[in-house]
């Protein structure tokens, strides 16, 4: 192609977006290939195994250093907080979502504003850890997003305009929806939000097009799957097969296990893989066994949502270590033989290494510095408890049971904000913070609506100088390979490119970029508030771009005891940055 036609091309293009034309919508197979795509970001994750990697290298270990922002947008308003969302990008069009379940378009190349939504939230709604969203689905002419008060809205991608919503669960229980969906084999994907208040997880698929239910999975042991046609339910089978058998009495029926973080999808095997949340209540004393399937790791037939294997990072949880975070998909060698294999840092503090086929325990090991609950993983993966740091019973008389130190704190060794995997160095990077917590037992009975915990806690540091540590792990050999100290503790996602970067940014506002061989510190740009989000890359017009969202909040300064007090000073914020090298630069570029 010449230079002219490129340049008409282009010309092209931005007139459509600047004239509102309607530009190709997301096809299946553009999400399928986003982990190769570079132009677009059409999956959260940067590719439907949740990498978050990209192969570019415009911007670069050599160059980072000239990296300047192109544009800055505003959330707006007084919903100044706890912005979690991963941008996506389509024909120059961003889209996100911002606290309080709003939703954004905005044109990539200015930064302008081309529409926005806002959900009309009812007074009731009962979100466990801020006003938080994750990020929207796309297909075809839609935007796809989940509320606070457990609903699904698709917007029209031009004009921001309802096309269908969907309750998914009744916000007066508990329940709710902060992550963003999934879209997979013309599906659908979701799970919900809502453990602390006793309520029974679930993942669901549904129709795009119109939000018609196709097929839903409790995440409980003992509750009944179901598939749809016709509109009519038809019996799929009873999660774990029968009830009672690893939940004592009832307790099945109120137990958690909320796949609130949402899950992945792997080509390969053909299986979703999902996360689910702490068994209800934490009160670990009222429910002798291991509670399946909270606080696990399960894989599903995306056409059915049959449960083909689970792995549980820790039974009969009592710490609330909740299993949701990020199974992310990766092959590598051992010999002749390539392994497909899955990886997880845990809430717990155990980093683990899966089978992704059958889910069988290839390794574990520790990604944080101090473990007491467990002494270890035995050859199966299951932990070798450590009894003297599990809380005890409340008393006969009502009276709180021993209190106990345990760590990680409940927040856990990382907690949602996902880990990155690098196709160069086969190392992940991993977002953890080091604290640990006092921790006790209480009676609490199930009521309809309200925090159903049975435990208290309170937050404390482990050192003076520092709870963050972005962590270099090998996954083969359990090996960390540098880490990089933060005072506050790390709460935003992690991205790796081929340019031999690793970005990621902290409660203090900056963005910063790392070499990913070795850790140093290349770049960094202070945003104004708390990054918390998700940054990405992608590049348009010949140009590498990066873009995040900042705005501090989220659990930390909700739930961080003596951590929130270290924090408490961070100002919220809801911006939106978009940065690239300048095209005039002489720095060399790959």
């Amino acid at each position: 192609m010449t230079h002219r036609s490129s340049f008409a091309l282009t010309a092209l293009v931005t007139a459509m977006s600047f004239s509102g034309l309607a530009v190709a919508g997301v096809t299946y197979d553009d999400i399928t290939n986003d982990a190769t795509t570079t132009d677009s970001i059409v999956s959260y994750g940067m590719g439907t195994q949740g990498q978050r990697y990209s192969p570019l290298t415009m911007v670069n270990d050599t160059n980072v250093s000239q990296l300047q922002p192109a544009w800055a947008f505003s959330l707006g308003g007084e919903k100044q907080r706890g912005q979690q969302a991963q941008p996506m990008i389509k024909d120059g069009v961003m889209y996100i979502t911002g606290s309080y379940s709003r939703v954004f378009a905005v044109d990539a190349r200015t930064g302008k504003k081309l529409w926005q939504y806002d959900a009309r939230l009812p007074d009731g709604i009962m979100p466990c850890c801020d006003v938080i969203n994750r990020g929207v689905a796309l297909i075809d002419d839609l935007v796809i997003f989940g509320t606070l008060d457990a609903k699904l809205v698709a917007l029209n991608k031009d004009t921001g305009k309802v096309v269908w919503r969907k309750t998914v669960a009744d916000y007066k229980a508990g329940y709710a929806i902060t992550a963003a969906p999934l879209i997979v084999n013309g599906r659908l994907i979701t799970g919900v939000s809502g453990g602390e208040f006793g309520v029974v997880g679930k993942i669901e698929a549904y129709d795009p097009t119109n939000g018609e239910l196709l097929w839903t999975r409790p995440t409980i042991e003992g509750h009944m799957g179901y598939t749809y046609k016709d509109g009519k339910a038809i019996e799929a089978g009873i999660s774990g097969g029968e009830a009672n058998r690893t939940w004592p009495g009832d307790l099945w029926k109120t137990g958690g296990g909320a796949p609130w973080l949402g899950g992945f999808y792997d080509p390969e095997t053909n299986l979703l893989l999902f996360g689910t949340g702490n068994p209800a209540p934490w009160n670990s004393h009222m429910r002798k066994g291991d509670n399946l399937y909270s606080s696990s790791r399960l894989a599903l037939n995306p056409d059915d949502g049959t449960i083909t294997w689970h792995f549980q990072t820790t039974p009969n949880d009592g710490w609330d270590y909740d299993g949701v975070n990020e199974l992310v998909s990766f092959n590598y060698k051992e010999g002749d033989k390539e392994i497909k294999a899955a990886a997880t840092a845990d809430r717990n503090g155990f980093f683990y290494v899966l089978d992704r086929t059958n889910g069988k325990f290839i390794r574990g090991f520790p990604f944080v510095d101090t473990i007491t609950w467990a002494k270890g993983l035995d050859k199966n993966g299951r932990p070798i408890y450590s009894e003297d740091h599990r809380p005890g019973a409340p008393t006969e008389s009502g009276d709180q049971g021993k209190t106990v130190y345990a760590a990680p704190a409940f927040l856990g060794g990382k907690n949602w904000q996902p880990m990155a995997y690098s196709q160069d160095t086969g190392l992940f990077y991993v977002p953890s913070n080091e604290w640990g917590m006092d921790i006790w037992n209480e009676s609490t009975a199930y009521k309809k609506g309200a925090a159903y915990l049975g435990a208290g806690f309170t937050i404390k540091p482990i050192h003076d100088d520092y709870i963050g540590v972005l962590r270099a792990m090998d996954p083969r050999t359990g090996k960390e390979v540098w880490r990089v100290k933060n005072p506050a503790p790390l709460w935003g996602g992690v991205l790796s490119t081929k340019g031999n970067l690793v970005f990621t940014g902290n409660p203090e506002g900056y963005l910063m970029a790392f070499n990913a061989k070795n850790g140093e510190k290349l770049w960094e740009f202070n945003t104004g508030s708390g990054v918390i989000g998700n940054p990405v890359t992608w590049d348009m017009d010949g140009e590498q771009y990066v873009s995040v969202l900042s705005g501090w909040g989220g659990a930390v300064p909700l739930w961080g005891g003596q951590v929130a007090e270290i924090v408490k000073d961070f100002n919220q914020g809801g911006m939106l940055w978009t940065f690239k090298i300048p095209s005039s630069s002489t720095v060399a570029k790959r």
